[in-house]
């Protein structure tokens, strides 16, 4: 399955480590399978900054400091693997060359850096106080790496409600089995689309709420091939409204997808937010109906006896009910 999706996503090969003589994380990134100018790969992000600077979108980045005090008084190389190679390698000590920007991708004015995040999670810093003094609600991830910092990002961006989009073009990772777990296997189930920086643009240069037509192609969040809009249909008081794709070499029936699946559109591409792999096990065999969706909201809180079928969480064992 794995091949099978590589060999269907428009993959150039995967942007991984760059490969800066003096760098602490040099030898590491020296591959025979790497291409030639991987430079030129990792900061396929600077396509994606001018772009989202004339659009208004506020660019904000996480970079990476060490201290002495971070570890002599807080010990952090214990805390993880990774903080131990970091730690033995020297990585990012504040004030060196390891920790400044490289010149091709430094902050521009009006650009947020944010303070230092010192494991994998860019959300330990104040990123979360900018978001919502600027009232952002949707992150868009790129940057290093693939497996670590931005997929731990994500992940806690997701959980505190933020819609999240990977750009998987400009996102590195040290090796190819990093890069695919992640883009491959996770993004697409902690984000709402993982797209190319190109298709981000056009993205966010496209009609909110999205405008799906007849002969749109439909991918998941995985960024593969559905099948193309046959039809949109309006809501009823009996139906949601949702898109009809007919039946061909992927689904052998054709598939109802509810309009509210739909999370963006980038020229002729329309992203729902489920994997491909997902979507044959998805009750979409028949028009969405009003009624289904009430029943896949389950019972009000207050109705709830036992949150867990038998019993309830330990905290609300005195009797008290989830508000």
């Amino acid at each position: 399955m794995c091949a099978k999706k590589i060999a269907e996503r428009p993959f150039r090969s995967p942007p991984l480590l760059p490969q800066v003589p003096g760098g602490a994380g040099h030898p590491a990134s020296r591959s025979p399978t790497r291409r030639p100018e991987p430079l030129k790969d990792i900061f396929a992000a600077i396509w994606s900054l001018p772009g989202a600077r004339e659009r208004g979108i506020p660019v904000l980045f996480g970079p990476m400091a060490y201290t002495e005090e971070d570890y002599r008084d807080e010990e952090l190389q214990r805390r993880s693997p990774i903080n131990r190679v970091m730690f033995e390698k020297k990585m990012f000590l504040a004030g060196s060359w390891g920790a400044d920007f490289h010149p091709e991708l430094r902050p521009r004015e009006g650009d947020v850096v944010l303070l230092p995040h010192k494991g994998i999670d860019v959300f330990e810093t104040d990123l979360p106080d900018h978001l919502r003094r600027r009232g952002i609600t949707h992150l868009v991830i790129a940057g290093m790496t693939a497996n670590l910092c931005c997929e731990s990002t994500g992940r806690h961006a997701m959980e505190e409600g933020y819609d999240v989009t990977f750009l998987w073009d400009a996102i590195g990772a040290e090796n190819l089995p990093a890069y695919e777990a992640s883009v491959l296997v996770n993004y697409p189930l902690i984000a709402n689309a993982v797209l190319t920086v190109e298709e981000f643009l056009a993205a966010v240069d496209g009609s909110r709420p999205p405008r799906i037509e007849a002969g749109d192609t439909v991918r998941g969040s995985d960024h593969l091939e559905i099948g193309e809009v046959e039809r949109v249909v309006e809501a009823t008081d009996e139906v949601e409204a949702h898109l009809v794709v007919p039946r061909g070499l992927i689904f052998p029936k054709e598939t109802y997808i509810p309009l509210d699946a739909v999370v963006r559109r980038a020229g002729r591409d329309v992203f729902i937010n489920v994997p491909r792999i997902v979507v044959g096990q998805m009750p979409w065999g028949e028009p969405p109906r009003r009624d289904d969706r009430r029943a896949k909201q389950g019972p009000r809180a207050a109705e709830v006896e036992k949150l867990y079928g038998s019993r309830s969480p330990s905290i609300q064992e005195g009797g008290e009910k989830p508000s």
